[in-house]
């Protein structure tokens, strides 16, 4: 999972050259799980880590350039881009 993982995070990194990289993994890894956790919640049927990464690229293809932009309205998600330092 770590290489899938390393992937998603690099292509991030492609699209939004405003986040640091640990700050790519972090939405790499809530992306992640929160497509997994709302897709158990509604009692579908697991469908591999394939799928999940196809989502979540998906995601990062659409919404990944304005990451760095993110107001987070609740507390959950609060940390995802308090370290959000330009990566020069």
């Amino acid at each position: 999972m770590e290489t899938i993982f390393k992937r998603l995070t690099d292509e991030l990194l492609t699209v939004n050259k405003e986040l640091s990289a640990e700050a790519a993994r972090t939405w790499v890894e809530g992306l992640w799980e929160d497509f997994e956790s709302t897709r158990a919640k509604a009692g579908r049927e697991y469908k591999g880590q394939e799928m999940t990464e196809q989502i979540v690229l998906k995601w990062i293809q659409q919404y990944g350039p304005h990451l760095h932009k993110y107001a987070p309205k609740q507390q959950k998600f609060a940390h995802l881009n308090q370290d959000n330092q330009p990566k020069h």
